[in-house]
């Protein structure tokens, strides 16, 4: 991958390459956009197969932040960070604060907070050395509670015009996924009497979700292709492409998964099939939205960031307008709707989003 051409393809300000040899730190920092205010992303620990993947996924996650983060309606700008390797292998505290010190380094251009294989007391070793981050316990906390409750007021918003009513009582949810968020989902939707269909890499929480929650364990290659009215993913992203979209069997689609498209052909592709698609940085704004708020607003009020999450039901109705008044897919309508938002400062100010 030439990177520079990369950066200018997706808009990036900047692209930080971390490395400590000493704990075995191999961590790549993208910031998007600084436009509306410093970055917000969480950081995903994550065993890639190669660098270019690594660098691949970094760059469409901290893009997808920056029209999170503007959609969502924060002073935020995107940004995100993966680290190489294998969790259980290389985390320890050392690790966790040679890292933090990369955040640090960057000077409050950049705040972190929990993704894949960083948690709540991660969050917490690494604000030993850095006050760039948000999530930690004794502030806005995980984030991953918020960001399933997001989702599930989305789906229920994507159903009020999909099936007539935002009442998930009797649907079949198909949930890829079972970490923190997408098991979360499931206990709000099996609290309404949705009728679950699971499947995740992680026996246990499957069995588990079975055992508590009523579900039907699914295998891989029966997630795209089963009956349900509904398809949830909550895994890792590029769930979908032109060709999988053939192959689904629901009418709404609103997951946890941050770039559940390939491309925006997918998006088109489902909107051909009648299949509503909640664009993820939309409905999954919950978690963004509760640590955000404490950096953007400087205070962090419980009962305020509750009322922005419930909001994310209204935020998603109009995106789903929006798409049916210009004759575009949601996919790019939700596009639409951050891009000016975020051009609305450069209007004012005249500077230039990079």
């Amino acid at each position: 991958m030439h990177i520079f051409q990369a950066m200018e393809e997706y808009g990036h300000e900047q692209i930080l390459f971390a490395s400590d040899r000493r704990v075995g730190l191999r961590a790549v920092i993208a910031i998007h956009s600084t436009v509306l205010g410093p970055a917000l992303g969480g950081t995903r620990f994550w065993n890639y197969a190669t660098e270019k993947e690594a660098l691949e996924d970094v760059l469409r996650l901290s893009r997808g932040m920056t029209l999170k983060n503007a959609a969502a309606g924060l002073k935020l700008g995107g940004g995100k960070a993966v680290i190489m390797g294998e969790p259980e292998k290389l985390k320890s505290k050392a690790f966790l604060h040679a890292y933090g010190k990369c955040i640090e380094r960057l000077g409050g251009r950049f705040y972190t907070a929990e993704d894949v294989n960083i948690n709540v007391s991660d969050m917490a070793c690494i604000r030993e050395v850095t006050r760039f981050v948000t999530g930690t316990p004794e502030r806005s906390g995980n984030p991953s509670p918020f960001t399933a409750r997001g989702v599930y007021m989305g789906m229920k918003a994507g159903s009020s015009i999909q099936f007539g009513t935002d009442s998930l009582e009797g649907k079949t949810v198909v949930v890829q996924g079972l970490g923190s968020v997408g098991y979360a989902l499931c206990e709000f939707l099996h609290k309404e009497g949705a009728k679950l269909k699971v499947h995740d890499t992680n026996a246990v929480a499957v069995e588990k979700a079975v055992r508590e929650l009523g579900a039907k364990a699914l295998a891989a290659e029966e997630v795209l292709a089963t009956e349900g009215d509904i398809f949830a993913p909550c895994a890792m992203g590029a769930v979908l492409s032109t060709e999988k979209v053939r192959h689904l069997k629901c009418r709404l689609i609103a997951g946890a998964a941050n770039n559940v498209l390939v491309d925006a052909a997918t998006g088109d592709a489902l909107e051909e099939r009648g299949i509503c698609y909640l664009p993820d940085y939309i409905i999954n704004a919950g978690g963004v939205l509760n640590c955000g708020m404490e950096i953007a607003e400087g205070v962090y009020e419980p009962s305020t960031v509750h009322a922005r999450i419930d909001d994310i039901y209204n935020t998603t109705l109009k995106i789903i307008a929006l798409a049916k008044e210009r004759q575009i897919s949601t996919d790019r309508a939700a596009q639409a709707y951050a891009e000016e938002r975020i051009l609305r400062p450069v209007q004012q100010t005249g500077s230039n989003l990079t």
